[in-house]
């Protein structure tokens, strides 16, 4: 558990009304009193956007992000805010950020960060100029066990790593649910426009290479992709398989899928060592199965006095007592904060992991439209 500090005053960009994942974000910035919401350009639509604002009982609403900017600008540097949380659809990443981090406002943004890596790489020198810090809510990253898990491959507990599989199993896309017209998530995220370049691949398969980024520390070098749409009409991938290559000689298989019919949010890790292994399951997420060459297999909890300093800073209640999805996601905006606060440690997914991911996804749309058996990876910055 972390020490308090004084929470830092937030805007919020997207996340109003019949919006899924605001309402996470909001939660996640108030678990731990880090953030304090304060100001919000909650929709696209002015009327909604200012109706959502004062559901919420916001200071200060907006009709639009740029009004936003426009007035917290204006204000003295006591009153406006510090930090602007990013939650809409993925094509307004790029020009809310930029315009924000330019002005020096600290940034958050979901993922995947942006469209293109040439946007990656412009966000990622505005914060090297500006020195702003900019985080992106890559929620998985902030599980205690997950973190556990990076201290171990880290130490050498498993050896020199050999091989990682992710899998990311969804199934609520087995239909068109786009086409229906009642599921607002369902029709942005399989159009291309405002989605991106990438389906399956973007939305979950995104959240699976930042998984094995952060867990090994390995460098992908090279793709080999296959990407599917199975269901007739869709405009975007809903399954993806890929073979991995990564810096150093270690191997990996990455499979992303919203079409597995009965899958709910099954992400899943398994990283091979020279000498031990560890699995990670998000659907029961305080757990951790590590497993040795010749020794038993262990039953790693969280919440227990034998896990290292970062699984027990993520930690809020005592073993045995679950936390999950929301807790991992305010580790994510805990450890912005901490960097906001000047802590050089804060564990947090920054601009530079964020442009990693965009590079992914692009990478892999190149390698499964190509006739080339493997696929070179280029970071942005390239």
């Amino acid at each position: 558990m972390r020490e308090p500090a004084r929470p830092l005053r937030l805007g919020m960009v997207g996340g109003g009304r019949d919006a899924f994942i605001g309402s996470v974000h909001r939660t996640a910035a108030r678990l731990d009193n880090t953030f304090v919401l304060v100001a919000g350009a909650l929709s696209s639509t002015p009327e909604k956007a200012l109706a959502s604002a004062e559901d919420l009982g916001l200071a200060r609403g907006y009709a639009s992000w740029e009004a936003m900017l426009e007035g917290e600008a204006a204000l003295r540097p006591s009153e406006r805010i510090e930090a602007v949380s990013i939650v809409t659809p993925n094509h307004m990443h790029y020009p809310v950020a930029k315009a924000f981090a330019q002005a020096g406002f600290h940034v958050i943004c979901d993922k995947p960060l942006v469209h293109t890596r040439e946007q990656a790489a412009e966000l990622t020198r505005i914060v090297a100029e500006t020195g702003i810090v900019f985080g992106v809510t890559y929620n998985y990253s902030g599980y205690p066990m997950v973190k556990e898990a990076r201290r171990l491959v880290a130490d050498g507990v498993i050896g020199k790593v050999r091989k990682a599989i992710v899998e990311y199993n969804q199934g609520w896309l087995a239909t068109r649910l786009e086409a229906s017209g009642e599921n607002k998530q369902s029709e942005w995220r399989t159009d291309p426009a405002r989605s991106g370049s990438g389906g399956a691949i973007g939305d979950i398969g995104s959240h699976a290479e930042n998984l094995v980024a952060t867990i090994t520390g390995l460098e992908l070098e090279a793709v080999c992709a296959e990407l599917t749409t199975f269901v007739e009409g869709r405009r975007l991938d809903d399954d993806a398989n890929l073979l991995l290559r990564f810096k150093g000689g270690a191997r990996g298989i990455l499979t992303a899928s919203q079409i597995e019919v009965g899958e709910e949010n099954d992400l899943r890790i398994r990283v091979y060592g020279e000498t031990g292994s560890l699995t990670w399951h998000q659907e029961d997420p305080n757990r951790l199965v590590h497993k040795t060459l010749e020794g038993p297999t262990q039953l790693l909890t969280r919440g227990n006095g034998y896990l290292g300093s970062a699984a027990a800073a993520a930690s809020r209640l005592p073993a045995g007592h679950p936390e999950a999805f929301l807790e991992a996601f305010a580790n994510v905006y805990a450890g912005i904060a901490d960097a906001i606060h000047g802590d050089p440690n804060a564990d947090y997914p920054t601009v530079v992991d964020g442009a990693r991911g965009v590079a992914f996804i692009e990478t892999t749309v190149e390698s499964a439209n190509s006739d080339r058996k493997w696929t070179p990876f280029r970071f942005p910055d390239s």
